[in-house]
């Protein structure tokens, strides 16, 4: 498909003429299963025993919320010494988690700010492993905003986050389209006025932009 130069016509007060991307399993993949599955050996009880257990998703989460990676190692750590280097790994072999992007929707953000579409993010994403991945790819350097959770110390779903972005780029909250993976992202989202996508696919995406008349 050819992308069209030409740039959306105006839009009412409510109807979506911004989208607003979330970035972990939407843009790029990111998964800590692509390092213990090596780490563990093919281990896979072993392995997810350790990922509910001891790097658990709440953990991982307050990096997401603004916690330095060497505290949390710190932390976890002192709780789980028999684990000490399965727990560094997790901070130190952190890139080998993002095996790359996923299939197709940075060609929709590319297509989206060709027509001329603003484009933002809000992403929970710890600061420092973020800037180490806006340096691996260079298509999340190319929003008109962005909201980050680890610098704001803010994160998804907290209705704050998405009307923080709205407040700081002075947005219509009610013309922003936001795409996420998460549920309870996207009804947090619809929850402060913006439309929302739960992202299964770029296809899917593709169809719903276009039927928006944005692609």
């Amino acid at each position: 498909m050819t992308a069209s130069t030409e740039a959306p016509a105006a839009t009412a007060a409510g109807t979506p003429s911004i989208v607003v991307f979330d970035i972990g399993q939407v843009l790029i993949e990111w998964d800590p299963r692509h390092l213990y599955r090596e780490l563990f050996d093919g281990y896979e009880d072993l392995m997810e025993d350790f990922l509910e257990r001891v790097c658990t998703p709440a953990w991982n989460l307050e990096q997401d919320r603004g916690r330095p990676w060497s505290d949390a190692v710190a932390l976890l750590t002192a709780e789980h010494p028999d684990c000490a280097e399965l727990i560094r790994a997790y901070d130190e072999m952190w890139e080998r988690m993002v095996p790359g992007a996923i299939p197709g929707t940075p060609e929709i953000l590319a297509e989206l700010k060709a027509r001329g579409v603003p484009v933002y993010a809000i992403t929970n994403f710890s600061a420092e492993k973020f800037e180490l991945t806006r340096r691996r790819f260079d298509f999340l350097n190319g929003f008109d905003g962005l909201i980050v959770s680890g610098e704001e110390r803010l994160v998804k779903p907290d209705p704050a986050i998405y009307r923080l972005l709205a407040d700081r780029y002075g947005l219509d909250i009610r013309q922003c389209f936001f795409i996420d993976d998460n549920p309870d992202n996207v009804e947090a989202a619809r929850s402060t006025g913006m439309s929302a996508h739960l992202f299964l696919g770029a296809e899917a995406l593709r169809r719903d932009l276009t039927d928006l008349g944005l692609l």
